[in-house]
């Protein structure tokens, strides 16, 4: 069988359009995040296995030494691991935890649901309290109601996400004895419905604690949208047709003030990955970011690699996902879309 040149000129159609180039882009984007990830642990000074035994390192006889640096995928000169790194992070083959004992994607595997399950509630949260708080501080511009919101928002957007936590396990664990401090499922293990209970109730300060340290970004970026969005003529218009306030704000101007916090929001689900680390280390929540802070304390490279490829994974999948449903929420980029391919 030839060469299809229909297949290839179908090839070349996609790559050359809008979804292909953002795959190239990204692409490449990923192709530069995995080598500073693999080139981050190397450049540290000192023996790796230094950091892993101490001084007991110089008591190992060559053999030992061998399979200590084959484990940690540290055998071979750097361009063999360099090239090893690669071929594994395509084929997901990570090598294995000196941690753990087990194979990196198995303990990825056991952690991600956690994650998720932390991240995806307060990602649903904290753009709904900022965006309606956002809009009113707005609707409510230079009176007393707004100043003391953006105060607040202010307030906990300079605050610590590890403080914040403390503060809720202070208050609501500690000394009202209301929710649980640390952990996601109860010590006991049950099959009944009260142990599902106790999941969401473990859930619940470390998912508040996200929201409060991100709700102040959409808070911000809603209410500075909505109060350029306000001046605009149409809305003067709006309002001198005798619009109702609510059909005004929720219809007229908060549809179109949304734009720039939909990029955000879906451009921050890939951050929250990453900023869940403080998080769940203060709550001991055993997601990704508990595994990446025991990693970098154990020195278990295979494992850092691993959690750094699936935060990048996730920051650039994010990316893309806010770069590719943009043109279906704002009509003006579809426009300058079909003018631009018309020209």
């Amino acid at each position: 069988m030839g060469n299809n040149p229909s297949s290839g000129r179908g090839i070349s159609r996609f790559l050359s359009g809008r979804f292909g180039r953002k795959l190239i882009q990204y692409a490449l984007v990923l192709f530069i995040a995995l080598t500073i990830n693999f080139a981050l642990p190397r450049l540290a000074p000192g023996d790796p296995l230094m950091y892993f035994m101490g001084q007991e390192v110089n008591t190992l006889t060559p053999e030992q030494r061998d399979r200590m640096n084959r484990e940690l995928g540290l055998e071979g000169s750097v361009w063999e691991q360099y090239g090893d790194f690669m071929k594994g992070a395509v084929s997901l083959q990570l090598g294995s935890s000196t941690k753990y004992g087990k194979p990196v994607t198995e303990v990825l595997r056991e952690r991600i649901p956690w994650t998720l399950l932390l991240v995806v509630p307060a990602f649903a949260i904290s753009p709904l309290l900022g965006i309606i708080g956002g809009a009113y501080a707005a609707w409510n511009r230079g009176k007393r109601r707004d100043v003391l919101l953006l105060a607040g928002v202010l307030a906990l957007e300079s605050t610590p996400g590890f403080w914040v936590g403390m503060l809720l396990i202070a208050v609501f664990a500690v000394r009202l004895g209301w929710l649980p401090s640390y952990g996601a499922v109860p010590l006991v293990h049950s099959d009944d419905f009260s142990y599902y209970i106790e999941m969401v109730r473990h859930l619940i300060l470390p998912v508040s604690t996200i929201t409060i340290v991100t709700v102040g970004t959409s808070f911000l970026l809603t209410r500075s949208s909505m109060l350029d969005t306000l001046g605009q003529d149409y809305i003067y218009m709006a309002e001198a047709k005798g619009v109702s306030r609510r059909t005004l704000i929720y219809r007229h101007a908060l549809r179109n003030a949304l734009l720039p916090v939909y990029t955000h929001v879906t451009m921050s689900l890939g951050v929250l990955l990453s900023g869940a680390v403080v998080v769940e280390t203060v709550f001991s929540y055993p997601g990704l970011g508990r595994l990446l802070y025991e990693s970098v304390v154990a020195r278990d490279y295979p494992m850092m690699q691993g959690v750094f490829l699936m935060i990048t994974i996730g920051v650039i999948a994010a990316n893309l996902l806010a770069d590719l449903t943009y043109p279906l929420v704002d009509p003006r980029a579809r426009s300058r879309k079909q003018v631009k391919e018309a020209v």
